[in-house]
């Protein structure tokens, strides 16, 4: 995908690994004036969490045309051993964050210009000990159509990806790690594990989507319905 963002300025939140590195190395390659945000590592500091980070950086930083938040904080445990703090960092990463965001850059941004956070599969996919993450994933994509009414014409818009290959899990012993994507691989529909290039070109394509708004793109091979 090819996607002419000559021009654009970007802000991507999270955009020291992973996804959103790749995000940002992909809108760099587009044209795009690329500003990468993260709590540490990055052009410029802002936790997701702390609402004074995100305004410094709105009132420093000034307009710009995409703002792109992948953060999150996960707390995979069974309901019976849930940390309070641990659960507030968690819907903090995924609803507080991008309300925060919108908060203080949406008014800098342009009317063709959009915001983009990321859900996730487990929000339409429950088990045991994901209810944390299920739970704000699937809210998150309520957040985004929201949003989009509230804040038009600007677009709000999210991503859903499945199981990816985006580096997480490089840490685990290779037979762990083989098991692991084979079984993620079979649970798909087309028999593999999403890429990065996967997640990425859709994440562009949603960038120049002009009549796409309050929506959630899946990008899971279909796993969610087995």
């Amino acid at each position: 995908m090819d996607e002419n963002l000559t021009g654009k300025r970007i802000l991507v939140v999270g955009g020291a690994r992973g996804i959103g590195a790749d995000i940002a190395r992909r809108t760099v390659k587009a044209g795009a004036d690329v500003v990468v945000a993260a709590r540490s590592g990055a052009d410029v500091r802002i936790d997701i969490a702390d609402e004074t980070t995100i305004a410094g950086a709105a009132e420093y930083l000034g307009t710009f045309d995409h703002v792109i938040s992948t953060a999150s904080a996960h707390h995979d445990v069974a309901v019976p051993d849930l940390e309070h703090d641990k659960l507030r960092a968690a819907f903090a990463a995924k609803i507080v964050g991008p309300l925060l965001l919108a908060k203080h850059f949406a008014r800098r941004m342009p009317a063709g210009g959009s915001l983009l956070f990321f859900s996730g599969i487990v929000g339409w996919k429950p088990k045991p000990g994901t209810v944390v993450k299920g739970a704000a994933n699937a809210a998150l994509a309520a957040l985004v159509t929201h949003l989009a009414v509230e804040l038009a014409p600007l677009r709000v818009n999210a991503i859903a990806p499945g199981f990816t290959d985006s580096g997480i899990w490089d840490r685990l012993p290779d037979e762990r790690r083989t098991a692991l994507y084979d079984g993620a691989a079979a649970a798909s529909l087309t028999g593999r594990v999403g890429t990065l290039q996967d997640v990425s070109d859709t994440a562009l394509w949603l960038l120049g989507a002009g009549w796409v708004t309050g929506e959630t793109i899946h990008v899971d091979d279909g796993t969610r319905h087995r």
